[in-house]
């Protein structure tokens, strides 16, 4: 019988290219072997995406407990 590792990564071999690269990174980070991985570039969208939250949050915006609820509900959590 396969190990759960094996089942896992049979899964992942499935999974469009960058699926699995996004995969892999996760997994060589939780063994702690990631350490030479260069940091994530983001893109300029990316950047601003961050930037609109961090202003967001220092006006004190936050999702209301509704909000969140909805959120999770949506993606089954």
């Amino acid at each position: 019988m396969d190990t759960l590792l094996d089942q896992a990564l049979q899964a992942a071999r499935a999974l469009p290219q960058a699926a699995q690269d996004d995969i892999a990174r996760v997994v060589l980070r939780l063994a702690g072997a990631d350490a030479a991985d260069p940091p994530v570039l983001l893109t300029d969208e990316e950047r601003a995406a961050i930037a609109s939250s961090r202003a967001a949050a220092a006006r004190g915006e936050f999702a209301t407990e509704d909000q969140v609820r909805a959120v999770w509900a949506k993606h089954g959590l």
